[in-house]
């Protein structure tokens, strides 16, 4: 069988459908905006905060250094694994580079369907995760243990910093600070007060945490003009001594 004759027989199964030189429509990559942030947290942000399964791996987002295996059974050599790189972006053979950061598996089989359709007919593909980075959130400052902290489960500010050892005698217990990025140039703080929440035996404003927050725990005012103050005990006034 000649290429022409194979090239027909792939046409008429609907598998392969080549297109100019066979490279497909190549994409800018373009920098990632403050609106293209915006735009994928869209979704992130009117999900219900306490619905785990959202942001792990029932529904998990592509985060940079994801790893992602492409396989096209029907057409082998557009088999790839790709990276998703610090800027979002990711380089995909003969369509060049897409914006897949925050984006769920289905919404990435979505968006391959859509730019492989030109080059390949009705295509085929599996998508395999085959690295990525567990939910986490990071604790600092005036806490007992600071560091990195798997996130297990749906968990709130006062129940993290439990995690995290609790809050040292020198921290500012109603101002701890919740720092939440969306993008490079997105970044949303909040602040909690853990003491006012725990005096009026309230919790209604425990913040749930989501992965990649940072809670920072200042160190109180006290705390920090504590070591010139006189530890508690007699002294002897000096201006007693000019009487």
């Amino acid at each position: 069988m000649n290429s022409r004759a194979a090239a027909l027989v792939l046409f008429a199964i609907g598998v392969y459908q080549p297109i100019g030189t066979g490279q497909g429509p190549q994409v800018p990559a373009a920098k990632p905006s403050a609106a293209d942030a915006l735009r994928d947290h869209a979704a992130v942000d009117s999900a219900d905060p306490s619905d785990f399964e959202f942001w792990t791996s029932g529904r998990y987002r592509l985060t940079p250094s994801d790893v992602i295996e492409l396989s096209f059974p029907y057409v082998p050599e557009f088999n790839q694994v790709i990276t998703v790189q610090p800027d979002g972006y990711a380089s995909l053979r003969g369509v060049g580079d897409l914006r897949v950061q925050s984006r769920t598996l289905p919404e990435l089989r979505q968006m391959l369907n859509e730019v492989y359709s030109p080059i390949i007919r009705d295509p085929v593909m599996t998508i395999v995760l085959k690295e990525f980075e567990k939910p986490y959130f990071v604790a600092t400052g005036e806490v007992t243990k600071p560091g990195k902290f798997e996130l297990r489960g749906a968990t709130t500010v006062s129940q993290a910093l439990a995690f995290a050892g609790g809050l040292t005698r020198s921290a500012k217990h109603s101002q701890v600070v919740v720092f939440r990025r969306y993008s490079n140039e997105l970044l949303e703080v909040k602040q909690v007060d853990i003491k006012k929440m725990f005096n009026a035996r309230d919790m209604s404003e425990d913040l749930m945490l989501r992965p990649g927050d940072t809670l920072y725990v200042p160190r109180s005012r006290m705390s920090q003009i504590a070591p010139f103050l006189p530890k508690p005990g007699l002294f002897l006034d000096p201006v007693s001594l000019f009487r």
